[in-house]
């Protein structure tokens, strides 16, 4: 069974959607279920975990009202203000949710590169917790031993780290990006996605073996056991279509045994978000 452990949905609108820019001009328009269920079924991926794109409860509901209307859709991932002091009550409204298994911030977008280490935050991090769910790590590399620290503090709430914490693929730099990711690797209650990693580097002119280097950290770091498979469709499609995207991941795993491939492919996702 393959599961893919990140993809977006939406309905495109200009200023919600600014983070598109002129480069990825290719996915401004609308990406919705009959879109990718066709994708799905051609390349033998048995389902996905959605995960929120902007950062609003709106968001959220979107999503989880898509799940109960296509069940492929296994699991998602929401949006919820994590700083707010009444997160409790917004919780409740959830609680009778199956389909919500946690939740992510644009931490990428912060400013400050101590944000996930503020109080309010912190307390954010240690509700979700204490409810079981998960939380997506969306980090630049310099927001990496904020990471730490962060996950230092609650060694029993499950994180994953999404896009491979986007290292610096198109220009080449490993060392420091490395460095952090082993560091976030040393607690077992952290795992990490191999998703969107076309989208950093050159979006025309990747290359299987500009990729290596990267992922021999992750799954060196890692092990074959904390690593999930993620599309990161339909962003992936200003680099790559869906079909490169996963044969990528499937290219690199051909060395490793069958039972490690079905793991990262879709076992790992599907422990991790507690998928049914």
């Amino acid at each position: 069974m393959i599961i893919d452990s990140h993809q977006h949905f939406w309905r495109y609108e200009a200023k919600k959607h600014d983070w598109i820019d002129d480069e990825m001009a290719v996915i401004r328009r609308d990406f919705m279920p009959e879109d990718l269920q066709p994708i799905l079924a051609a390349n033998g991926v048995n389902g996905c975990v959605a995960v929120q794109a902007d950062q609003t409860r709106d968001e959220t509901d979107f999503l989880l009202a898509l799940a109960r209307e296509n069940p492929f859709i296994k699991g998602v991932v929401g949006w919820i203000d994590l700083r707010a002091e009444n997160l409790n009550v917004q919780l409740d409204v959830y609680a009778g949710s199956t389909a919500l298994k946690g939740f992510r911030h644009v931490v990428q977008g912060e400013a400050d590169p101590q944000f996930m280490l503020r109080p309010e935050f912190v307390r954010g991090i240690r509700t979700i917790g204490e409810r079981g769910y998960t939380y997506d790590l969306l980090i630049l590399p310099h927001q990496l031993l904020a990471a730490v620290e962060l996950v230092r503090q609650f060694p029993e709430q499950r994180f994953v780290v999404d896009h491979l914490a986007k290292p610096y693929i198109k220009a080449g730099y490993l060392a420091g990006w490395e460095i952090g990711m082993q560091a976030l690797a040393a607690f077992p209650n952290v795992w990490c996605k191999v998703s969107g990693m076309v989208t950093e580097a050159d979006y025309q002119n990747w290359t299987e073996d500009q990729m290596k280097p990267y992922l021999d950290v992750v799954f060196d770091a890692w092990g074959t056991e904390r690593v999930m498979f993620g599309s990161d469709w339909p962003v992936c499609r200003v680099a790559a279509p869906y079909d490169r995207v996963l044969g990528l991941v499937n290219d690199y795993l051909s060395g490793f045994s069958q039972p490690e491939q079905q793991a990262v492919l879709g076992g790992n996702c599907w422990s991790f978000y507690g998928l049914a």
